[in-house]
């Protein structure tokens, strides 16, 4: 039976990857009830007698995992995949998404960080109890935005990583571990929270030192330079500088 609004609200997760675990463990901590389903389990009944069904499996599996899965009424069924709408569960009466903007490298890490995160939410309004549960902040993303903002979570996590190790391998060339920089990387970070990305640019894009961009671009490996060049072009359309730094578009500068 489902549970009531007093009631702990049960819910089964499909998926016991990082992210199923990750939420699985966080839920539970907070008093839900959680089934966390093996890799190989029937999902054909995974809806019936639980409150929410929630799938954490790859996006690529969502619908064809879903369409498995005999739809019950009362529950409300969600994914978590960023990019994807309500379509993909199109056979279930309440469907639901329900993205958490984290980084779940482990279930411990992952689940540690679901507690006060964003969600971005979709469909049944019961993901918002989830959301409320970890003390997290919800943001509604209609189905035509999706991709847009998962493009835009992709560039905040996984780009930064990447570009962190590219820090790490131009430093690397002159004996400078990458932990020095990493305090830049915070407070760079907390300054864009404090004041916006414009008002929180420094360095030399930032007052317009032509000379110094031309200079980093020489003393870079050529292999570095696409990045960096595409990089201080994005800093100078953030500040108004564009015309200043248009030489940046060429790509033999």
């Amino acid at each position: 039976m489902n549970a009531g609004l007093d009631a702990a609200p049960s819910v089964r997760v499909v998926g016991p990857g990082r992210a199923g675990t990750s939420l699985a463990h966080a839920l539970r901590h907070v008093g839900w009830q959680v089934d966390l389903l093996e890799r190989d389990a029937q999902v054909a009944d995974a809806a019936v007698g639980v409150d929410l069904l929630l799938f954490c499996v790859p996006d690529t599996s969502v619908a064809a995992v879903a369409a498995q899965v005999r739809p019950v009424p009362s529950t409300v069924v969600a994914h978590v995949a960023g990019a994807l709408g309500l379509d993909v569960l199109a056979d279930h009466e309440r469907p639901a998404a329900l993205h958490p903007l984290v980084s779940m490298p482990n279930a411990q890490v992952g689940a540690e960080r679901l507690v006060g995160a964003w969600f971005a939410t979709a469909g049944d309004t019961f993901v918002h109890r989830v959301v409320t549960a970890l003390g997290g902040r919800g943001v509604d993303v209609a189905d035509a935005d999706r991709v847009e903002y998962h493009a835009a979570a992709a560039i905040a996590s996984n780009h930064l990583v990447a570009l962190l190790g590219q820090v790490q391998r131009v430093a690397d060339q002159v004996g400078v571990p990458l932990e020095a920089y990493l305090d830049l990387v915070r407070g760079g970070v907390e300054s864009v929270a404090a004041m916006g990305p414009a008002a929180a640019l420094t360095g030399p894009v930032a007052r317009g030192d032509v000379d110094m961009v031309r200079r980093h671009l020489a003393a870079l490996p050529e292999v570095e330079r696409p990045a960096y060049r595409a990089l201080a072009l994005e800093a100078a359309l953030l500040v108004g500088r564009e015309q200043e730094f248009a030489f940046l578009r060429d790509s033999q500068t």
